[in-house]
């Protein structure tokens, strides 16, 4: 990270971590501008792995010798869950907690230093509808859902979230309408806990209802997608959804995390193997064309040279063509940091070979799409992303944004590539 000392009257956010966050920095800004702040950088950081926090810190250090006159401000999860450590760096002019980053007023230079409340308390409420363009501008993210209600052995995220809260879908419809009237033509939907949304509202909808309110009010979106999701909560609707509405895109991300019965148990995980198999066949039933993509820990405590082969199987047993694979990492105050450890070699050897089966996965998924027809969002120049995600190549000059068809001639081994396309 580099900070511009010429650009010392703006005010900058630097943002880590998952795509919630990204929009939840669009909404700082957006905020900060409203409040009339300036010469401001706000760290809006991720408490996911250790790596994550050590680079937040790092950033700060580096901000504060760059921009000596500048307020600096860290917020986000890694505050949350420990604003001690935070509040300990002289470097920081507020530290300020993840519940209260995008309300108004909330970087007034007026108040104390530390302002980090209970995640936890009555006062958090919902949700707003965050949102922000990223991709290059390509597509806009809308978060409808945030906070955690379950306990994974191996994740603190809950605790720099809160309880699972959802926003009503009357005001997430009209934001997406909001932003296709604007020109967005694809749209995802985000939150920490996806799957939950709508328990915690009357007659408790389910996010298959959501996206079909979201499809039906607003016809002139042309794509509707889903962030990562629980294998353990996909309803019925969905499945419905996915089987007759070709807007809602052909791609899930899974967060399976193993694929081992005992390791699942110990991450306290809501889903067994034959659970996640038998779900992606339901989806695929639902949905033939449909992509998979799915989250898997490398050397979870306790995991045997057998449970790992029950990962690496997994990959292509399920047909995972998208997969990310995290080498674990242990997170203080989470359980998982307490279980016997596994050396580094190992996990990092691991998490080696789970890549490279996912590399494997993704070159038959390409083969496989050769001389179809793809449809993709032009993300950047001379780069696309299909319906299912896969990346798509191609020459010409193409909006950013704009959508393009297609047949793919050829791949290599990442991405495929169109000989001539036109605009759609």
């Amino acid at each position: 990270m580099s900070l511009d000392p010429r650009q010392d009257r703006d005010v900058e956010v630097v943002t880590f971590g998952c795509r919630l966050n990204a929009c939840e920095s669009e909404a700082i800004s957006t905020q900060a501008r409203a409040d009339g702040v300036t010469d401001a950088v706000v760290f809006n950081t991720c408490a996911v792995t250790s790596e994550a926090v050590r680079q937040a810190r790092q950033a700060i250090r580096k901000a504060r010798r760059e921009r000596p006159e500048a307020r600096l401000i860290a917020t986000g999860c890694a505050v949350q869950t420990d604003p001690a450590a935070f509040a300990a760096m002289a470097e920081l002019d507020l530290v300020l907690g993840n519940g209260a980053k995008t309300r108004p007023g909330a970087l007034s230079a007026e108040g104390p230093r530390l302002r980090v409340d209970d995640i936890f308390g009555p006062h958090l409420g919902r949700p707003g509808t965050a949102s922000g363009t990223f991709d290059g501008r390509a597509r806009a993210y809308v978060e409808i859902q945030n906070g955690c209600d379950h306990r994974c052995t191996f994740c603190i995220i809950p605790f720099g979230r809160g309880a699972a809260r959802s926003v009503p879908a009357e005001a997430v419809a009209a934001r997406v309408a909001d932003l296709a009237a604007a020109g967005v033509r694809e749209v995802v939907l985000t939150g920490v806990d996806l799957t939950s949304w709508g328990a915690d509202l009357p007659d408790t909808p389910t996010l298959g209802n959501l996206t079909d309110l979201i499809l039906r009010q607003v016809p002139q979106l042309a794509r509707l997608r889903l962030s990562s999701i629980d294998a353990a909560e996909i309803d019925a609707a969905l499945l419905g959804v996915l089987a007759r509405e070709p807007r809602l895109m052909p791609h899930l991300h899974l967060s399976l995390q193993s694929g081992d019965d005992l390791i699942l148990k110990r991450m306290k995980r809501r889903h067994s193997r034959a659970d996640a198999l038998a779900l992606i066949d339901r989806v695929r039933a639902a949905r033939p064309d449909i992509a998979i993509g799915a989250d898997l820990i490398a050397g979870f405590p306790t995991e045997s040279d057998a449970a790992f082969e029950n990962s690496l199987a997994l990959i292509e047993e399920a047909d995972i063509t998208f997969l990310h694979v995290f080498p674990f990492s242990p997170r203080p105050d989470t359980p998982a940091a307490r279980m016997p450890q596994l050396a580094s070699v190992v996990i990092k050897g691991r998490a080696e070979r789970l890549r490279a089966a996912g590399a494997a996965a993704l070159m038959r998924r390409l083969e496989a799409r050769t001389g179809t027809l793809a449809r993709a969002l032009v993300e950047a120049p001379g780069r696309a992303r299909d319906e299912d995600y896969l990346e798509i190549a191609f020459t010409g000059p193409a909006r950013v944004g704009s959508l393009i068809t297609g047949v793919i001639a050829d791949h290599d081994g990442r991405r495929a590539r169109l000989d001539s396309w036109r605009p759609l």
